[in-house]
Protein backbone atom coordinates (compact mmCIF):
# COMPACT_ATOMS: atom_id res chain seq x y z
CA UNK A 1 0.00 0.00 0.00
CA UNK A 2 1.50 3.26 -1.12
CA UNK A 3 -0.05 5.46 1.63
CA UNK A 4 1.56 3.49 4.46
CA UNK A 5 4.99 4.50 3.21
CA UNK A 6 4.26 8.14 2.47
CA UNK A 7 5.05 10.91 4.91
CA UNK A 8 2.26 12.83 6.58
CA UNK A 9 3.24 15.93 4.62
CA UNK A 10 2.85 14.11 1.30
CA UNK A 11 -0.50 12.77 2.47
CA UNK A 12 -1.62 16.30 3.34
CA UNK A 13 -0.76 17.53 -0.13
CA UNK A 14 -2.74 14.62 -1.61
CA UNK A 15 -5.66 15.45 0.69
CA UNK A 16 -5.52 19.00 -0.67
CA UNK A 17 -6.33 17.58 -4.09
CA UNK A 18 -9.29 15.62 -2.74
CA UNK A 19 -7.59 12.23 -2.36
CA UNK A 20 -9.85 10.20 -0.03
CA UNK A 21 -7.34 7.34 0.29
CA UNK A 22 -4.73 9.76 1.66
CA UNK A 23 -7.29 11.02 4.17
CA UNK A 24 -8.01 7.47 5.31
CA UNK A 25 -4.31 6.75 5.83
CA UNK A 26 -3.75 9.97 7.80
CA UNK A 27 -6.86 9.31 9.88
CA UNK A 28 -5.67 5.78 10.66
CA UNK A 29 -2.27 7.10 11.73
CA UNK A 30 -3.45 9.88 14.03
CA UNK A 31 -7.07 9.44 15.12
CA UNK A 32 -6.41 7.13 18.07
CA UNK A 33 -3.70 9.38 19.55
CA UNK A 34 -5.86 12.46 19.05
CA UNK A 35 -8.80 10.70 20.69
CA UNK A 36 -6.80 9.78 23.81
CA UNK A 37 -5.37 13.29 24.03
CA UNK A 38 -8.84 14.82 23.70
CA UNK A 39 -10.30 12.32 26.15
CA UNK A 40 -7.80 13.43 28.78
CA UNK A 41 -8.58 17.09 28.08
CA UNK A 42 -12.37 16.86 27.93
CA UNK A 43 -12.97 13.81 30.16
CA UNK A 44 -15.83 12.80 27.89
CA UNK A 45 -15.57 10.02 25.32
CA UNK A 46 -18.36 11.29 23.10
CA UNK A 47 -16.95 14.81 23.07
CA UNK A 48 -13.48 13.46 22.29
CA UNK A 49 -14.86 11.44 19.36
CA UNK A 50 -16.75 14.45 18.04
CA UNK A 51 -13.66 16.63 18.29
CA UNK A 52 -11.49 14.08 16.47
CA UNK A 53 -14.04 14.08 13.67
CA UNK A 54 -14.08 17.89 13.67
CA UNK A 55 -10.28 17.98 13.36
CA UNK A 56 -10.34 15.68 10.36
CA UNK A 57 -13.30 17.46 8.75
CA UNK A 58 -11.36 20.72 9.03
CA UNK A 59 -8.32 18.95 7.63
CA UNK A 60 -10.37 17.68 4.68
CA UNK A 61 -11.76 21.14 4.02
CA UNK A 62 -8.47 23.01 4.42
CA UNK A 63 -5.51 20.66 4.64
CA UNK A 64 -3.61 22.95 2.36
CA UNK A 65 -3.26 25.45 5.26
CA UNK A 66 -0.44 23.34 6.74
CA UNK A 67 2.70 25.46 6.53
CA UNK A 68 5.25 22.81 7.46
CA UNK A 69 6.67 24.68 10.46
CA UNK A 70 6.04 21.64 12.69
CA UNK A 71 5.34 17.95 12.32
CA UNK A 72 1.87 17.10 11.07
CA UNK A 73 1.15 15.30 14.38
CA UNK A 74 2.05 18.47 16.30
CA UNK A 75 -0.15 20.57 14.03
CA UNK A 76 -3.06 18.14 14.51
CA UNK A 77 -2.62 18.20 18.31
CA UNK A 78 -2.65 22.01 18.25
CA UNK A 79 -5.91 22.01 16.28
CA UNK A 80 -7.36 19.38 18.64
CA UNK A 81 -6.31 21.39 21.69
CA UNK A 82 -7.95 24.54 20.37
CA UNK A 83 -11.17 22.63 19.64
CA UNK A 84 -11.13 21.00 23.09
CA UNK A 85 -10.61 24.30 24.89
CA UNK A 86 -13.46 25.82 22.88
CA UNK A 87 -15.72 22.88 23.73
CA UNK A 88 -14.80 23.08 27.41
CA UNK A 89 -15.62 26.78 27.47
CA UNK A 90 -19.03 26.00 26.00
CA UNK A 91 -19.68 23.11 28.34
CA UNK A 92 -20.62 23.98 31.89
CA UNK A 93 -20.37 20.53 33.44
CA UNK A 94 -17.35 18.21 33.33
CA UNK A 95 -17.97 14.49 32.96
CA UNK A 96 -15.43 12.02 34.33
CA UNK A 97 -14.56 9.32 31.81
CA UNK A 98 -11.17 8.20 33.11
CA UNK A 99 -12.68 4.72 33.43
CA UNK A 100 -12.18 4.38 29.68
CA UNK A 101 -8.42 4.63 30.27
CA UNK A 102 -8.29 2.15 33.15
CA UNK A 103 -8.49 -1.08 31.14
CA UNK A 104 -4.94 -1.45 29.90
CA UNK A 105 -2.80 -4.44 30.65
CA UNK A 106 0.04 -6.46 29.19
CA UNK A 107 -0.89 -9.75 27.48
CA UNK A 108 1.31 -11.76 29.89
CA UNK A 109 0.00 -10.15 33.08
CA UNK A 110 -1.66 -12.37 35.63
CA UNK A 111 -5.06 -11.21 36.87
CA UNK A 112 -3.43 -10.11 40.13
CA UNK A 113 -0.78 -8.00 38.36
CA UNK A 114 -3.42 -6.55 36.03
CA UNK A 115 -5.54 -5.55 39.04
CA UNK A 116 -2.50 -4.00 40.77
CA UNK A 117 -1.67 -2.01 37.63
CA UNK A 118 -5.26 -0.84 37.28
CA UNK A 119 -5.31 0.29 40.91
CA UNK A 120 -1.97 2.03 40.62
CA UNK A 121 -3.02 3.65 37.34
CA UNK A 122 -6.20 4.92 38.95
CA UNK A 123 -4.28 6.35 41.91
CA UNK A 124 -1.70 7.95 39.57
CA UNK A 125 -4.49 9.58 37.53
CA UNK A 126 -5.97 10.88 40.79
CA UNK A 127 -2.60 12.48 41.58
CA UNK A 128 -2.37 13.98 38.08
CA UNK A 129 -5.89 15.38 38.47
CA UNK A 130 -4.71 17.34 41.52
CA UNK A 131 -2.19 19.25 39.38
CA UNK A 132 -3.11 22.60 37.85
CA UNK A 133 -4.59 22.53 34.34
CA UNK A 134 -1.32 23.86 32.89
CA UNK A 135 0.72 21.16 34.61
CA UNK A 136 -1.71 18.38 33.62
CA UNK A 137 -1.53 19.52 30.03
CA UNK A 138 2.26 19.50 29.86
CA UNK A 139 2.40 16.07 31.57
CA UNK A 140 -0.07 14.74 29.00
CA UNK A 141 1.82 16.16 26.03
CA UNK A 142 5.19 14.87 27.24
CA UNK A 143 4.30 11.43 28.53
CA UNK A 144 1.16 10.44 26.63
CA UNK A 145 1.70 12.29 23.35
CA UNK A 146 5.52 12.01 23.42
CA UNK A 147 6.02 15.59 22.27
CA UNK A 148 9.23 17.57 22.58
CA UNK A 149 9.54 20.92 24.37
CA UNK A 150 9.53 22.70 21.01
CA UNK A 151 6.42 20.84 19.86
CA UNK A 152 4.62 21.59 23.12
CA UNK A 153 5.55 25.24 22.70
CA UNK A 154 3.93 25.19 19.24
CA UNK A 155 0.82 23.34 20.44
CA UNK A 156 0.15 25.41 23.55
CA UNK A 157 1.43 28.71 22.15
CA UNK A 158 3.92 29.49 24.92
CA UNK A 159 7.69 29.96 25.00
CA UNK A 160 9.92 26.90 25.26
CA UNK A 161 11.32 28.23 28.55
CA UNK A 162 7.78 28.34 29.93
CA UNK A 163 7.22 24.74 28.84
CA UNK A 164 10.40 23.70 30.67
CA UNK A 165 9.38 25.60 33.80
CA UNK A 166 5.90 24.07 33.78
CA UNK A 167 7.38 20.61 33.28
CA UNK A 168 9.81 21.08 36.18
CA UNK A 169 7.06 22.15 38.58
CA UNK A 170 4.60 19.55 37.25
CA UNK A 171 7.11 16.76 37.93
CA UNK A 172 7.98 18.18 41.34
CA UNK A 173 4.35 18.51 42.38
CA UNK A 174 3.41 15.12 40.93
CA UNK A 175 6.28 13.46 42.77
CA UNK A 176 5.08 14.96 46.07
CA UNK A 177 1.49 13.91 45.39
CA UNK A 178 2.61 10.38 44.52
CA UNK A 179 4.68 10.14 47.70
CA UNK A 180 1.67 11.22 49.79
CA UNK A 181 -0.46 8.61 48.00
CA UNK A 182 2.14 5.92 48.73
CA UNK A 183 3.02 5.41 45.07
CA UNK A 184 6.51 4.55 43.92
CA UNK A 185 7.70 5.06 40.35
CA UNK A 186 7.82 1.38 39.35
CA UNK A 187 5.06 -1.03 38.40
CA UNK A 188 4.20 -4.18 40.41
Amino acid sequence: MQGAQETDTVLLSRIGTGDRAAMQVLYARHSKRLYHYLLRLTRDGATAEDLVNDVFIDLWKGGSTFEGRAQVSTWLLAIARYKALSALRRRKQTVDSDAALENWEEPGDTPEVAAQKADKGKRLRACIEQLSAEHREVIDLVYYQEKSVREISDIVGIAEATVKTRMFYARKNLSALMARAGLDRGWP
